[in-house]
């Protein structure tokens, strides 16, 4: 019997690996999809070979193209940390825009269902605490974020209206901070930044006075919640994250005791639009999806600290 095809965007990626990953398990033929601007082929290594596997080197802003029948498309391609889109502002909205707009026509070809990886960025720097999928967000579109933010915003709208006017099936979950190992060490995201400052006994950067809040949800809690959401038969944007929040001195000051690091916590200006704030209602997640995090922050840091030691100490 074939098996059935997905292709996973963004495939060579952080959070695109760790889903070919979980594809090949369920049984799932799987093309991985990355022109390796911020992805590394380094993450899919271990499937190179595999029967069920295959990588293409590409950009998705271009035309693409999948021979034979497609069960689903997971578009994860693009850059999702300050440091990079604010470094490739132009790339990171034709991902957002050109690119979504290239996946969908091909789902809709092959009557594949589509799912897209939004982000906790729609709500920008919220006024509303937590966040429910109902709140339209605060985001100031001419930003130095607004590249990213108004690129999964146009995204989501795109999607929504391919299900509309097409009746394309389509699934959208908004990602909050999520952690793990292959992550880059250098992406500027807080925990990367402070684990492996940490590592090196270097000073670590906060930003503000510290008292910024994030949640950090475990990977594998976040495959989960994707795949079950890729599942069901709700199209509306769904909340994916963890509701355990700190403040990024309290993060600052875990990792340090983690690491047992000689190192001490130091001040920068805050980064402009920068949320002050970040948790989600997940509530819609639990009751549609029934679904909730697995594990603590402290579970998913044992894993993530022993990956960022291999590569930062070695």
């Amino acid at each position: 019997m074939t098996k059935k095809k997905v292709l996973i965007t963004g495939g060579a990626g952080f959070l695109g690996s760790h889903l070919c990953d979980r594809f090949i398990k369920e049984g799932y033929y799987v093309i991985a999809m990355d022109n390796l601007l911020t992805g590394d082929i380094e993450n899919i290594s271990h499937l190179m070979g595999h029967p069920d596997f295959e990588f293409q080197h590409h950009d998705v802003s271009k035309y693409v193209h999948v021979s034979g029948d497609l069960e689903y498309i997971l578009h994860f391609a693009s850059p999702a940390s300050p440091i990079d889109y604010l470094k490739m502002p132009i790339q990171t909205m034709k991902v957002g825009s050109l690119g979504t707009l290239n996946c969908l026509g091909l789902a809709k070809d092959k009557g594949a269902r589509m799912l897209i990886a939004s982000t906790s960025e729609v709500y920008g720097d919220p006024l509303v605490h937590p966040q429910k999928e109902d709140y339209w967000g605060n985001v100031n579109p001419v930003g130095p974020r607004g590249v990213y933010d108004e690129a999964k915003r146009f995204q989501e709208a795109l999607t929504m209206a391919y299900h509309t006017f097409h009746g394309l099936e389509t699934r959208i979950v908004r990602i909050f901070n999520t952690f793990g190992p292959r992550m880059r060490l250098n992406d500027g995201r807080v925990l990367p930044t402070f684990i492996s400052q940490a590592l090196k006994n270097q000073d670590l950067t906060a930003f503000g006075d510290g008292s910024q809040t994030r949640s950090f949800t475990y990977v594998d809690d976040l495959v989960e919640g994707i795949y079950r959401l890729l599942k069901s038969d709700y199209a509306q944007p769904v909340n994916i994250g963890n509701t355990e929040e700190i403040t990024v001195k309290e993060f600052g000051e875990e990792i340090i005791k983690l690491t047992r690091s000689k190192s001490k916590i130091i001040y920068k200006d805050l980064p402009k639009d920068d949320p002050k704030q970040r948790k989600p209602d997940i509530s819609l997640a639990k009751k549609i999806l029934d679904w909730e995090p697995k594990y603590s922050r402290a579970d998913g840091l044992k894993p993530t600290l022993e990956y960022f030691q291999k590569k930062v100490l070695t």
